[in-house]
């Protein structure tokens, strides 16, 4: 074990947990804890977005589908995560800011009613088991690493989790909003410097040679065949992420924090559209590594072919690369964690709890502790999701796709009809949620290979549902 680098390690986590201390005596009420007073300018939005979303699965997941499955692999993320972050902020930041809502649930209940908001909160919340899970179990891989096995992927998972809930649960969004503007200067600094060292190595030799190398060996294949079947499985990959995760409220909330609306909208498409191009950069590191050292990471990959660039920087790159990096990785993990731990907690609290409790119960006050104490519960069943698929051997890329199918499946129709569609009624959202979820879950039953998807199969009765139950009971006037 590098006792060097793991001190330096535990340095940035210091810091990272002080930072995100200091930003919890700027929360006063809920309203400060959820979307830190919708005050925050456009480079912190653009920061949060891209910060939030260049989790592990960016650097870790999908650089390792890259080497197994070519960039046509990749077409869920980034591909499909970039597609949502920009079409939610050309399309759908703009009208959500002017309603001044405090979570995306709350617009299903003033749009819908009720039961619609309980029943597309809890599957919105859902959703986040497995893009969380995702980032701790990201934490105890790294941990691994670089402990050389002393501490074991479970102990990372462990001691990963405990440091994100616990700036997450005193600071809130505005936890978020500071520590994300810290690691993400780590994170666009340490990779690009990482990757210059890289591209001056003698066996890889710059930046096009690498291109090349991936080009000749068909790793830029993209496309799918021409056969139906393959042609649905990728555009349903796309769309998986592509719409599927629209209906979600980290995305919501780093809009809603914003200053402005236009903020709101330019922050968000901003940020997407650097997520995309920034993804180069670890496929790049990763894909040079098979240059570099060929035998071993084809032995890495036998194995765990995630393992591969963690892997590479530990025996290739001086110290303070090393140092760099792994701050780099940690920055991801981390702001992507916070975030997405918060959110689904602040759903649950704010559209579930709150919903079935007698009106006036929930002061501002309690309800800002029932989010904390809600944030500590989620993050025990997220621990217990991430070791469970660490048991099963299930990939971060996979758990990161497998998130969003329920919101594709139920959400994304009614928050587009809601907003677009002045027809939709209380009955056809709820006809598009049961005919959406009952479809999606018989699928999944029935054949989860099949060659329409599961969650597109839900996605198209979730349509069907909505536009036959509003024509058939519409809106009162």
């Amino acid at each position: 074990m590098n006792s060097t680098l793991l001190g330096f390690v535990i340095l940035y986590l210091v810091i990272s947990i002080g930072i995100g201390m200091y930003a919890a005596t700027r929360v006063h009420n809920a309203s400060d804890y959820i979307t830190a007073g919708r005050s925050l300018p456009m480079f912190v939005v653009v920061a949060m977005v891209f910060a939030t979303w260049f989790g592990a699965e960016t650097v870790l997941g999908i650089p390792a589908t890259f080497l197994d499955e070519n960039l046509g692999g990749t077409i869920s993320d980034p591909f499909g995560a970039s597609l949502c972050l920009v079409l939610f902020g050309l399309i759908f930041a703009r009208p959500l800011y002017r309603q001044n809502l405090l979570t995306l649930g709350d617009f299903y209940r003033i749009r819908f009613n009720r039961g619609v908001e309980v029943v597309v909160s809890i599957a919105i919340a859902l959703s986040y088991l497995g893009w969380v899970s995702a980032q701790v179990t990201a934490l105890g891989l790294v941990f691994n690493v670089l402990s050389g096995g002393e501490i074991t992927q479970t102990g990372g998972i462990l001691i990963g989790a405990a440091v994100v809930l616990l700036y997450t649960l005193y600071g809130g969004m505005w936890s978020v909003a500071l520590t994300t503007v810290f690691q993400m200067s780590i994170i666009v600094a340490g990779l690009l410097w990482i990757a210059w060292l890289v591209a001056d190595m003698p066996e890889v030799n710059g930046v096009a040679p690498v291109i090349e190398h991936a080009r000749n060996a068909g790793k830029f294949e993209f496309w799918p065949p021409l056969e139906w079947g393959a042609i649905v499985t990728f555009i349903a990959g796309l769309l998986t992420m592509g719409i599927g995760s629209i209906p979600q409220q980290d995305v919501f909330q780093r809009a809603n924090s914003s200053a402005s609306e236009r903020v709101a909208v330019w922050g968000t498409t901003i940020g997407g559209l650097a997520y995309f191009f920034f993804t180069a950069v670890p496929i790049y590191l990763t894909y040079s590594a098979t240059l570099v050292d060929p035998v071993h990471t084809a032995a890495l990959m036998e194995q765990d072919s995630q393992l591969v660039l963690p892997s590479f920087v530990i025996s290739h790159m001086p110290i303070v690369a090393q140092v760099v990096f792994f701050g780099a990785l940690l920055s991801v993990i981390m702001s992507t964690a916070s975030g997405t731990l918060l959110a689904p907690a602040v759903t649950i609290s704010e559209n579930v709890i709150k919903e079935l409790l007698p009106e006036g119960t929930l002061t501002d006050e309690r309800l800002l502790k029932l989010t904390r104490i809600v944030v500590a519960l989620f993050a025990l069943g997220v621990v217990a999701y991430a070791l469970w698929s660490a048991q099963s051997e299930t990939s971060i890329h996979t758990m990161v796709e497998n998130a969003y199918k329920v919101t594709m499946a139920c959400a994304i129709v009614p928050l587009a009809a809601g907003l677009f569609w002045k027809r939709a009624s209380n009955f056809g959202g709820g006809l598009s949620i049961v005919l959406g979820l009952g479809v999606w879950i018989a699928l999944e039953i029935i054949d989860p290979e099949a060659t329409l998807p599961p969650q597109f199969g839900g996605f198209i009765a979730s349509t069907v549902g909505m536009i036959a139950g509003s024509l058939a009971r519409p809106r009162d006037r």
